[in-house]
C-alpha cells in the first residue's frame, strides 16, 4: 500500500466495531502505559473517548480485554487482560494476511485513485 491510500479492517458486532484499528493502537498504548489516561494522551485522544472505546471492546468479547487496577503505587490503573492480548495478536495477523492477500489487487486500485479530497495536485 502506497502514498495516503490505506487499507482499513473492522470487525463488527451488530452495529458496533469490536476491533478495528483505533481500537489495537489502543490496547497497544494501554499495554504500554498501564493507564486509560495515559494511553489516550499518547495517542491525542480524550480520556472520554478512550473510555468509550474500552467499554465498547468490552462488551463486545465474552470476557474484558481491559481491567481496572485499583490502588497501587499509581494509584490504579488498568491492564489488558489475556484475552485483550490475544485478540490484539489475532487483529495484527489479520491485518497483515488481508494485506498481503490483496496488494496486488490494492496497488491496480490505487493507481486508479486521486489524490485526496484537499491535497495540492
Amino acid at each position: 500500500m502506497g502514498g495516503s491510500h490505506s487499507l482499513r479492517l473492522r470487525i463488527l458486532v451488530g452495529q458496533d466495531t469490536a476491533m478495528g484499528p483505533g481500537k489495537a493502537d489502543l490496547l497497544e498504548a494501554l499495554g504500554r502505559t498501564g493507564s486509560i489516561s495515559a494511553a489516550a494522551r499518547s495517542l491525542g485522544m480524550s480520556y472520554r473517548r478512550a473510555w468509550l472505546l474500552v467499554d465498547t471492546m468490552n462488551q463486545c468479547f465474552p470476557g474484558p480485554l481491559v481491567e481496572k487496577v485499583v490502588g497501587g503505587e499509581g494509584g490504579g490503573g488498568a491492564r489488558v487482560t489475556r484475552l485483550g492480548e490475544e485478540v490484539l495478536r489475532r487483529y495484527r495477523d489479520m491485518e497483515r494476511k488481508a494485506g498481503a492477500a490483496i496488494a496486488d489487487e490494492l496497488a491496480d486500485f490505487e493507481a486508479m485513485l486521486g489524490p485526496p479530497p484537499g491535497a495540492a495536485p
